[in-house]
C-alpha cells in the first residue's frame, strides 16, 4: 500500500499504481531466489558426501555406546533396523502430506500476485462491506479499528523483513567467522524459517545440521552450527525483536502454537506463515469490542499478576463487611 499511495499521489493510473508494487516485489524475490540458486544446487550435488559423513558420525556413535554402554554393533544395528522400520512406514504418510503441502504452497505463491492486484482493486467495496455491518454510531469506532490493524500489520512485516535481515547478517556472519562452508544459505534458511514462531526454530535446527554434514565430518562445525543459532535466536528473542516490534499486539505462547498447527492443517504451509498475522488481527478487532473482549483476553500475553478468582473473593468480601 505505501507503493501503491506513492505512485498515485503522482498521477499514475491506478491499475497501473497496484501493478508496480507487485512487480517490483517479484523481481525482489527473483533476485534472492537467483543469488541463492547456486548454493542450493552445490548442496543437492553433495547428497553422497552427506551420506558418508553421516555414516562417519553413526560410526563413531555406535563406538561410543559399545564403550560406555556395553552394547555391541551387532545389538545397535539390530535395534536401530527395528526402529527404522516403524519410522519409515511412518514416514511414508508424512512425505506424501508434505509434497501435498508443497504442492498447494507453489500454488498459492503462483496466484499471489492475482490476489493482492484484486484485493488492493477492490479494497473500497471490501471497507463497505465491512461499515455496512454495523450502526452508524458504531462506525467511527469500527474506522479506527480498521486504521489500527493496517498500522499493525505494517509494522508487522516491516519487523519481519528486518528480523530476516539481521539474522541472516548476524547467523551467516558468525558461522563464516568459524570457517563455516554454506554460511550466508544457513543464515537466510533459518530466517525464513524462524519466521514461523517456535516450529520454524526446530526445522531451521535440522536443516542447518544437514547443510553443515555436506560439507564437514567433524562434528565440532555441528555444535558451531548449533551453537550459533542458541546465541543469535537468544539475542533476536529478548533483545532485538522486543525493541523492533515493541508495543504491537502480543499473543501468547500456547495460542501462537495453536494457531500455527491449525493454519497448517487448513492451508499448509502458507498457512503457517498467515497464523501469526491472522491472530494479531483477531486481537485487535476482539479487544475493540465490548462483546467479545473475552477473545482478546485468551489471545494476549497479558498475564495476570494474582488470580482473578481471589480478586473476586476480595472483592465479595468487603461488600459482605461493608453491608454488615
Amino acid at each position: 500500500m505505501p507503493p501503491f499511495r506513492f505512485f498515485r499521489k503522482l498521477k499514475v493510473p491506478e491499475a497501473l499504481a497496484i501493478f508496480l508494487p507487485i512487480f517490483l516485489l517479484t523481481i525482489v524475490t527473483i533476485v534472492v531466489i537467483w543469488l541463492f540458486s547456486d548454493r542450493v544446487a552445490v548442496l543437492l550435488s553433495d547428497l553422497a558426501q552427506i551420506e558418508r559423513n553421516v555414516a562417519l558420525h553413526i560410526d563413531h556413535l555406535s563406538m561410543w555406546i559399545s564403550r560406555s554402554f556395553g552394547f555391541t554393533p551387532k545389538d545397535q544395528l539390530k535395534f536401530i533396523s527395528e526402529q527404522s522400520n516403524k519410522f519409515f512406514s511412518g514416514l511414508q504418510g508424512l512425505i506424501k502430506s508434505a509434497l501435498g503441502s508443497l504442492t498447494d504452497a507453489i500454488i498459492f505463491f503462483g496466484l499471489l500476485p492475482v490476489y493482492i492486484y484484486l484485493v488492493m482493486f477492490y479494497r473500497n467495496i471490501f471497507l463497505k462491506f465491512i461499515v455496512l455491518w454495523f450502526a452508524a454510531g458504531e462506525q467511527p469506532k469500527v474506522a479506527a479499528s480498521i486504521r489500527q490493524i493496517e498500522k499493525m500489520v505494517k509494522h508487522y512485516l516491516v519487523g519481519l523483513a528486518i528480523q530476516i535481515a539481521y539474522i541472516t547478517v548476524l547467523l551467516g556472519g558468525l558461522l563464516a567467522v568459524f570457517g563455516i562452508e554454506n554460511a550466508l544459505l544457513i543464515g537466510l534458511l533459518f530466517a525464513f524459517l524462524n519466521l514461523i514462531p517456535y516450529l520454524g526454530a526446530l526445522i531451521g535446527n535440522i536443516l542447518a545440521v544437514i547443510i553443515t554434514l555436506a560439507s564437514s565430518e567433524n562434528l565440532t562445525d555441528i555444535l558451531i552450527v548449533l551453537g550459533a543459532i542458541t546465541v543469535v535466536q537468544f539475542l533476536d528473542n529478548n533483545i532485538l525483536m522486543p525493541r523492533i516490534v515493541g508495543g504491537q499486539v502480543k499473543i501468547n505462547a500456547l495460542v501462537s502454537i495453536v494457531g500455527i498447527i491449525a493454519g497448517g492443517a487448513i492451508a499448509g504451509i502458507s498457512g503457517m506463515f498467515l497464523a501469526m498475522p491472522i491472530l494479531s488481527i483477531l486481537k485487535v478487532i476482539f479487544d475493540s469490542s465490548d462483546k467479545y473482549r473475552q477473545w482478546g483476553v485468551i489471545l494476549g500475553a497479558d498475564r495476570p499478576k494474582e488470580s482473578p478468582l481471589k480478586l473476586i473473593s476480595e472483592q465479595s468480601d468487603k461488600q459482605t463487611e461493608a453491608g454488615l
